[in-house]
């Protein structure tokens, strides 16, 4: 991967988790919760939201690993889960709304890519990006959903568990990270055919021929 590729990326990645967590914020706001709003996160301004670790030092740290895959995070949007009017569902709602924003993402760049592919208006060089658009929000949605704590899906689980169990959730979130790293050293490669597969079927071939041109 070329540096003026990896700078691409770069700035796809920003861009893709500032919306994840500005979604988390807004869904937050409409539920009845302002923590965000009045923390001043609720702004496309990146810096705002870059994450030192997450949005840095990872992503740099994957690409001098060479290791062809490229993800972080951002500083998650802080909010008062007592503040919203659904406390049964409120947190998961506001979880989901993160990953669903990446979906929506991947969707309307897959859309592009495929009417490109037919109408070839576009620059070949703009669809290249938007493929890499559709990859990176896919990998950003599919890997929040993974149900471990501080993931999104992790908060989903917990809304779905019943009282008794929720226990178990004090259990995962003392160790969540270290289930983290385990997960994405170990795990994420059985995951990662679903990331594929997905993407395919958003962009069809012409898709898959612009992330291959892109990081040849």
């Amino acid at each position: 991967m070329a540096g003026a590729d990896f700078i691409f990326i770069i700035i796809i990645l920003i861009m893709s988790v500032v919306l994840h967590e500005l979604a988390h914020g807004y869904s937050a706001l409409w539920l009845g919760d302002q923590t965000a709003k009045y923390a001043g996160r609720l702004t496309l301004n990146p810096l705002k939201h870059l994450d030192p670790v997450g949005s840095v030092f990872v992503p740099l740290l994957l690409y001098i690993l060479q290791t062809n895959i490229i993800f972080g995070w951002a500083k998650p949007v802080p909010y008062n889960p007592y503040n919203l009017r659904n406390q049964k569902w409120g947190e998961a709602i506001v979880a989901g709304a993160g990953p669903l924003t990446n979906i929506l993402i991947a969707v309307v760049f897959g859309l592009i890519v495929r009417f490109n592919a037919v109408a070839g208006v576009l620059p070949m060089s703009f669809n290249d990006l938007a493929s890499v658009v559709v990859f990176i929000n896919i990998i950003l949605a599919i890997f929040n959903l993974v149900p471990i704590p501080p993931l999104d899906g992790s908060k989903i689980l917990f809304s779905i568990l019943p009282y008794h169990m929720q226990r178990f959730r004090f259990v995962l979130e003392q160790f969540g990270l270290i289930f983290v790293i385990l997960f994405i050293f170990v795990l994420w490669r059985f995951i990662f055919p679903l990331v594929l597969w997905l993407f395919y079927f958003i962009t069809g071939p012409s898709g898959l021929e612009g992330l291959g041109r892109f990081f040849s």
